[in-house]
C-alpha cells in the first residue's frame, strides 16, 4: 500500500516535471487530477469516520469536509481553465472553495488534540498555538505580507480584493501549521499512526500553499506544474492515513511486547514541547530584525505581532512557574510520604544494580540484620547469601527477568541471610524489577521456619518416645527400596511387639508403662545403626529399618539380621527401673526382608505377620518371614468370608445334646450346639470350622461347641446361638417341656460392650423363657479379662435366675481361682479328664478329687464327653452327678429332641445307683437345685 502510495505520488511528479507532454494534458492533471485526489480524500475519510464509533469522529468528517473543498476549487479551476478555456477570475468560486479548506482542518485538528485537564491547560493550548502562529506571522509578514498589503493600498482597480485573497491564503495556513505543531507535541495516544499520517498530509499541503503564495512562484504559476505533485501527495497520503494506518496497527490477539522491549525515546524529542515558546519567540526576533537589518522601518503590524508573542511568552512562563511549584510541592509530600512508609516499614527495602551491587537500602536493615543500612550499600548481594542457597537464587532470579513482565510482575525467594552477628536468619523476599536490576521487599522469617521445623517433626515424630512414627518410617521404607538401593534385596524390616506390657500398664500404672516405652525406645534407638531408622509405630509396637549392604549371599544376610534382632529382643528383655518398681518385658520380634519387586505396604505387612507368628508360637522370639504366612491369611480371610455368607443365607442349624442325670437316667437339661451346613449339604461344628480361621478366643475350641471371641463374626454367631437358642427353648417351654438350655459363652463374650446386662434380660421377656430355664456355660476365662468385671456380671445374671456353669473345669488357666470368685451353680468336667478316667489311675484320681471339690460345695457336675458305657460307671462311681456324650445320644434336630423328652430318660450304663459321696443328688433337674456358695459370696451390684 505504502509502495503503490510512492509509486503514484511519484508519477505524477515526474509528469508535472515533464510538462505531461502538452499544456492541455498539464492543465487536465492540475485542476482535474487533484480535484480526483482531493475528492478521494474526503471519500475515504468519511467512509472511516462512519466505520469508527471514538470521539475521533468529528475530526475525520471535518477532513472529508476540508478535502471535499479543496475538490471544488480544483474542479472550479478546471472548469474554467479546460472547459471554457478562460483565466480564472480573481477572485472566484474557487478562492472561496480554497479558503473553506483550513477552518475545517484546523477544528479537526483541535478535536484529535490531548484534551488539558484544568483551566491553565486550556490557557496554554492557546498560548502555544498563538506564539506558533505569531512568530510565523511575524516572520511571513516581514518577508512577504507586508508587500501584499502596501499593495493593497496602492488603489489599483481590483487590487483590495486580490490583496485580501493574498494574506487570507498565508494566514490560514500560518493557522494551519501552528495547530499542525501543537498537535504533534500534544497529540493523543489513540491511534497515533492515522493521527501522524493525517498531520503529515496536513503539513505537505500548508507546505504547497506556502510555496504557491510566495510573490516568486505566485506570478508564473500554471496548472499541472511541479508545485501540484505536492498537493496531489497530501490528498494521497490524507486518503491513505486511516486505512493504512490500521493495517499497520498490531494484531489484538497477538502477545503484547514487553514494556520493557519499548525504545526509548530520545531526550531532543522530549525537550522540544518545552523549547517551543523560546523557539517562537526566536523567529518572532527573526522578523523585527529582518526588518532592522534591512534599514527599512518597523511595520507596525511586526510590533504588534512581536509585542503580543512576547506577553504571550511571559503569561505561558508565570503559569509554567505556578506550575512548576505545585509540582514541586506535590512531589516533596509525595517524596516524604514514601521516605515515612520506607523508614517506617519492618520491612527491609533493598535496591540492586543489574550488577548485584546493593545502591540503597531502608533503615529497617539495622533491627531486621543488625546491620546498619550504610553499612550494606555498595555490598555484593551475593555475599550476604548463604553458599547452599546462592546456585538456587540466582537460577531463580535470572529466569524470573527472562519472563515476561506481564505475566510474571513479581516472584517469591527465600533464602538465609548473614545477619551483623554471624547468624544465618531465614528472609523471604518479594522481588520487582528496577529499571534493569531489583527491588527487594525482605522480611525476617526466622521464627515462621523454626515453627515449621517444628510442626513437622511433631508431625513425623511419637511425642512419647521422640522416635520417627509410622508416617515417617513407611517415607523411610518407601526411600530405602527406590533410588540407588532399589535392587539392594538385604534391607530388612523388624516389627517388634512388647509381651507384658500391660501387665505393667495394670498393675503399676500408665505413668510407669510411658516410661518403661521411652526407655524400650532409647535402647532401640542405641541398637540400630547410624544410617538404619528405630520407630514406634504406637502402643507397645516399634519398628527397625535395617538398611542393606548390598550383600547378595541370602542366607548369610539372613543369619545376620536374625543375629542383630535376636540381640535387640535380648536387650528390650533387660529389666527396667521405671516409678521405683524393678520390670521385665519380653519382645515378639518379626523380620521380612525386601524382595525383588516388593512395595513399602507389603514389606512391612509382612514384617507384622512375622511378628503375630512369633507371638503365637510363645513369645520372647524372633521369626522370619514365610510365604506361607500370608497364603495362611488368605486361607483364613476366604473362610471369614465363607461365615459370614453362612451367617447372613441361614447355612446354621441349632441341635442340643441331653444332659442326662446318672442316677435315673432322666434328661436334666439340654446343650446348643451350633452346626454349619455345607454346600455338600455336610454338617460341621463351628470349632472344626472356627479352629482354621482362629475365631475361638479363651478356651482351646472343643469339637461339639465353639468358644465365640470378640471378634464381630464371632460376636455375630454368639448372638445368633444365645437368640436361637432361647427362641426354641422358650417354644419347648409352651409345649410342657421345662428342661433348661444351655448356652456356651467366653468371658470375653461376656463382657463386649455389644452385649448389655439389660439384653439378656430383654431376650428372655421377648420369648417369655423364665430365666431358671437358661444356663450359660462359662468357658475357661482369658488371664487378660478381669475378674472383677467378670464377677460382677456373673451375679447380677444369677439375680435374675440364670444358671451359671464353669464349662471345661480342670484344665486351663485359673480355675480354681474362678471356682472361688466366680458365682457357679454347676461345674462341667473338662472332655480332656473323662476320655482318660478308665485307663489312667492318675487322671482317674484327679477326677475323683475334682468331683469331690464339686459335692464339698454342694454343687451338681456334669461330665463332658461321657461316650463309652464303662466312663459313664466309673464317673457315677466317683459321684459325678450328670453326664453328657454319646454314651446316651448325640446332638439332636428338633424333632428328635421333643421325642427324647416326651420319652424322658435314657438308660443308665450298670443300673441306677446311688451315689458314692455324700451330698451329691440322686435326681432332680438342675433347674431346681443350687448349692450354698457359702465360700462364692455375690457382691452388690
Amino acid at each position: 500500500m505504502q509502495l503503490l502510495l510512492a509509486v503514484i505520488s511519484g508519477g505524477y511528479a515526474v509528469g508535472a516535471a515533464l510538462g505531461w507532454g502538452s499544456e492541455e494534458v498539464a492543465e487536465i492533471m492540475g485542476d482535474f487530477g487533484l480535484s480526483a485526489a482531493a475528492l478521494l480524500a474526503a471519500v475515504s475519510c468519511y467512509g472511516y469516520a462512519r466505520a469508527i464509533d471514538s470521539r475521533e469522529r468529528p475530526a475525520w468528517l471535518l477532513f472529508a469536509f476540508s478535502s471535499l473543498m479543496g475538490a471544488c476549487g480544483n474542479a472550479v479551476w478546471g472548469w474554467y481553465e479546460v472547459i471554457l478555456g478562460e483565466a480564472v477570475p480573481k477572485p472566484s468560486l474557487a478562492d472561496f472553495a480554497f479558503l473553506c479548506f483550513a477552518p475545517p482542518a484546523i477544528v479537526g485538528l483541535l478535536v484529535l488534540a490531548k484534551r488539558p485537564v484544568t483551566r491553565a491547560g486550556w490557557v496554554c493550548l492557546g498560548l502555544d498555538s498563538w506564539l506558533i502562529g505569531g512568530s510565523l506571522l511575524t516572520l511571513s509578514w516581514s518577508l512577504a505580507l507586508a508587500h501584499t498589503a502596501r499593495t493593497a493600498q496602492s488603489g489599483a482597480p481590483g487590487s483590495v480584493p486580490r490583496a485580501a485573497l493574498s494574506l487570507a491564503y498565508p494566514l490560514l495556513d500560518i493557522a494551519l501549521v501552528s495547530m499542525v505543531l501543537v498537535l504533534h507535541f500534544r497529540r493523543s495516544e489513540s491511534n497515533r499512526s492515522a493521527v501522524n499520517t493525517a498531520i503529515a498530509a496536513l503539513a505537505l499541503t500548508v507546505l504547497s500553499d506556502a510555496l504557491f503564495t510566495s510573490p516568486l512562484l505566485s506570478a508564473g504559476y500554471q496548472s499541472g506544474q511541479l508545485l501540484d505533485a505536492g498537493w496531489f501527495a497530501g490528498s494521497l497520503l490524507l486518503a491513505y492515513a486511516p486505512w493504512g494506518a490500521r493495517r499497520m496497527q498490531p494484531d489484538p490477539g497477538a502477545p503484547a511486547r514487553p514494556p520493557l522491549d519499548r525504545p526509548v525515546s530520545r531526550p531532543i524529542t522530549g525537550s522540544l514541547p518545552a523549547l517551543t515558546p523560546y523557539l517562537a519567540a526566536a523567529v518572532c526576533t527573526l522578523g523585527i530584525l529582518y526588518n532592522v537589518v534591512d534599514g527599512r522601518k518597523v511595520d507596525r503590524v511586526v510590533v504588534f505581532t512581536g509585542c503580543t508573542v512576547v506577553m504571550a511568552l511571559v503569561i505561558r512562563q508565570g503559569i509554567m512557574l505556578l506550575d512548576n511549584i505545585a509540582l514541586t510541592q506535590e512531589l516533596a509530600q509525595k517524596e516524604n510520604h514514601f521516605r515515612s512508609l520506607v523508614q517506617g516499614s519492618s520491612d527491609v527495602i533493598m535496591i540492586a544494580a543489574p550488577t548485584g551491587t546493593l545502591r540503597y537500602v531502608s533503615p529497617a536493615a539495622a533491627g531486621v540484620y543488625g546491620r546498619e543500612a550504610e553499612e550494606l550499600v555498595g555490598t555484593e548481594l551475593a555475599t550476604l547469601i548463604h553458599p547452599h542457597d546462592l546456585g538456587r537464587v540466582v537460577h531463580e532470579v535470572r529466569r524470573f527477568l527472562a519472563a515476561p513482565p506481564a505475566e510474571e510482575p513479581t516472584t517469591r525467594i527465600e533464602c538465609r541471610f548473614k545477619s551483623g552477628s554471624g547468624e544465618w536468619l531465614n528472609v523471604e523476599s518479594t522481588v520487582n524489577r528496577h529499571q534493569g536490576g531489583l527491588i527487594l521487599n525482605s522480611r525476617d522469617v526466622t521464627e515462621r521456619v523454626r515453627l515449621q521445623a517444628q510442626l513437622q517433626h511433631s508431625a513425623e515424630h511419637d511425642p512419647l518416645t521422640d522416635l520417627p512414627n509410622r508416617a515417617l518410617f513407611t517415607r523411610r521404607v518407601r526411600q530405602a527400596l527406590s533410588g540407588r538401593r532399589a535392587g539392594d534385596h538385604s534391607t530388612a524390616v523388624l516389627f517388634i511387639d512388647l509381651d507384658g506390657f500391660k501387665a505393667v500398664n495394670d498393675t503399676i500404672g500408665h505413668q510407669a508403662g510411658d516410661e518403661l516405652l521411652v526407655e524400650a525406645g532409647r535402647r532401640l534407638q542405641d541398637s540400630v545403626r547410624a544410617g538404619d531408622t528405630a520407630a514406634r509405630l504406637g502402643g507397645d509396637e516399634f519398628a527397625a529399618l535395617i538398611l542393606g549392604d548390598g550383600s547378595r549371599d541370602r542366607s548369610a544376610r539372613e543369619y545376620q539380621v536374625h543375629e542383630i534382632a535376636d540381640r535387640l529382643r535380648t536387650t528390650l528383655a533387660q529389666p527396667y527401673r521405671v516409678s521405683g518398681h524393678e520390670v521385665r518385658v519380653a519382645a515378639s520380634i518379626g523380620v521380612a526382608f525386601a524382595d525383588p519387586g516388593i512395595t513399602p505396604s507389603d514389606l512391612m505387612r509382612n514384617a507384622d505377620l512375622a511378628m503375630y507368628r512369633a507371638k503365637a508360637g510363645g513369645k520372647d522370639r524372633v521369626e522370619l518371614y514365610a510365604p506361607q504366612m500370608q497364603a495362611e491369611v488368605v486361607r483364613k480371610a476366604e473362610l471369614a468370608g465363607r461365615l459370614r455368607s453362612a451367617l447372613h443365607e441361614g447355612e446354621f442349624a441349632l441341635l442340643h445334646q441331653p444332659v442326662v442325670s446318672l442316677a435315673t437316667g432322666a434328661v436334666t437339661a439340654v446343650a446348643a450346639q451350633a452346626r454349619w451346613r455345607s454346600g455338600q449339604g455336610i454338617l460341621f461344628t463351628p470349632a472344626e470350622f472356627l479352629r482354621v480361621a482362629e475365631f475361638s478366643e479363651g478356651a482351646p475350641p472343643r469339637p461339639d461347641a465353639p468358644a465365640p471371641g470378640t471378634s464381630s463374626r464371632t460376636a455375630e454367631l454368639g448372638r445368633w446361638l444365645l437368640e436361637e437358642a432361647v427362641g426354641q427353648a422358650a417354644e419347648r417351654h409352651r409345649l410342657g417341656h421345662d428342661v433348661p438350655v444351655a448356652v456356651r459363652m467366653s468371658a470375653r463374650r461376656l463382657l463386649d460392650r455389644s452385649m448389655p446386662l439389660g439384653s439378656v434380660e430383654a431376650l428372655l421377656n421377648r420369648h417369655g423363657l423364665p430365666a431358671g430355664a437358661l444356663m450359660i456355660e462359662l468357658a475357661d476365662s482369658d488371664p487378660r479379662v478381669p475378674f472383677e468385671e467378670l464377677e460382677r456380671r456373673l451375679a447380677a445374671l444369677r439375680r435374675l435366675g440364670v444358671l451359671i456353669a464353669l464349662d471345661g473345669f480342670g484344665s486351663g488357666y485359673a480355675a480354681i481361682s474362678a471356682l472361688r470368685r466366680l458365682p457357679v451353680d454347676i461345674l462341667k468336667l473338662d472332655r480332656s479328664l473323662v476320655e482318660g478316667v478308665v485307663e489312667s489311675a492318675r487322671l482317674h484320681k484327679i477326677t475323683a478329687g475334682l468331683l469331690r471339690i464339686a459335692n464339698d460345695l454342694g454343687m451338681q457336675s456334669v461330665a463332658d464327653g461321657a461316650d463309652l458305657p464303662e466312663q459313664v460307671t466309673a464317673l457315677r462311681a466317683m459321684g459325678c452327678t450328670h453326664g453328657q456324650g454319646l454314651a446316651f445320644s448325640g446332638p439332636l434336630d428338633e424333632y428328635r429332641l421333643r421325642r427324647a423328652l416326651v420319652r424322658g430318660t435314657f438308660p443308665v450304663p450298670g443300673g441306677a445307683a446311688q451315689p458314692a459321696l455324700a451330698g451329691g443328688s440322686s435326681s432332680g433337674s438342675m433347674a431346681m437345685r443350687r448349692g450354698s456358695h457359702n465360700e462364692t459370696p455375690v457382691p452388690p451390684t
